[in-house]
């Protein structure tokens, strides 16, 4: 099978960037990582006019942290590179959670944390987290600068909220509160190596037993990651109780709108929303009472 032609560019600034995404009739490709892109241009699953690689922007390139300002994640950092970060360890263990799981470690040496928001699957690994944990993603296009709540960020399977001639430059995070912890895991039926059939991440603070503040996302249950508000608030200002987590479990349960495929049914992908998130708050309390 003959690979489809297109043209190549490496831009070295952000202004360079926009100029040619207005470039190839609308059929750009960005290159971060290339661990999904390239394998769709090579097996012609996808057709482009122009393969623009980003990696040479410094801006895309900035893994900072600051105690007052938060974490920042360009949009070219690759997932090694993010779970290895002493910061991102100590502060953002549920970034470690996610990316840690982003296919095998040689992937994880090239893919991005960008990339995998940018893909807006409704089972990615990462989007959970980055909602969990506040992510605002910086965006530029022809038209300047903006940002996206993480919590916006994703529109339909597939789609983002990118509008034409857009990318997404970085990802930043606010700081974490005192006595505050945030937990992600997924569910597949192998060890490694494959895509969630439900996920689930959580971020709380505390104070002494009593939770009071609390984000809960599920992925891989919906159209799109979910944001789910009602289990928050089952468990802002209650004290920690089975009781109390199973309400939010129940509120994750019936914010799930699954369907039933080859890697699991409606009936278990909705029993799997409760189950980890129950297990994702759990572990976000250990990691708050640790902090």
């Amino acid at each position: 099978m003959a690979l489809n032609a297109f043209d190549y560019a490496a831009p070295q600034s952000v202004d360079e960037a926009v100029s040619l995404l207005q470039q190839g009739n609308g059929q750009v490709g960005i290159l971060a990582g290339g661990t999904d892109i390239l394998p769709q241009l090579k097996e012609n699953r996808r057709k482009i006019d122009l393969l623009l690689d980003i990696k040479k922007l410094p801006e895309v390139n900035v893994l900072s942290f600051d105690a007052n300002d938060g974490l920042r994640i360009g949009s070219g950092v690759s997932c090694a590179d993010i779970y290895h970060n002493a910061d991102v360890q100590k502060h953002y263990p549920a970034l470690v959670d996610c990316t840690s799981l982003i296919g095998a470690i040689q992937i994880q040496n090239r893919a991005t944390l960008g990339g995998n928001i940018c893909n807006a699957s409704p089972a990615g690994d990462s989007p959970p987290s980055v909602i969990v944990l506040g992510g605002i993603c910086e965006v530029v296009g022809p038209n300047g600068a903006r940002e996206i709540a993480a919590d916006d960020f994703f529109v339909s399977p597939g789609k983002n909220a990118l509008e034409a001639g857009e990318f997404l430059v970085a990802v930043r995070f606010p700081a974490p509160a005192a006595n505050s912890g945030a937990f992600s895991l997924r569910f597949i039926p192998r060890n490694e190596m494959d895509i969630a059939v439900a996920n689930a991440a959580v971020s709380l603070t505390l104070d002494g037993d009593t939770i009071t503040a609390a984000r809960v996302a599920i992925g891989a249950v919906a159209p799109t990651p979910l944001l789910v508000a009602g289990a928050a608030a089952a468990l802002v200002g209650q004290t920690i109780s089975d009781d109390v987590i199973e309400s939010a479990c129940e509120a994750s349960r019936a914010a799930a709108k699954p369907i039933s495929d080859m890697r699991g049914t409606v009936e278990q992908r909705v029993h799997l929303a409760g189950v980890l998130t129950k297990r994702a708050i759990q572990g976000a309390i250990e990691r708050a009472k640790e902090s």
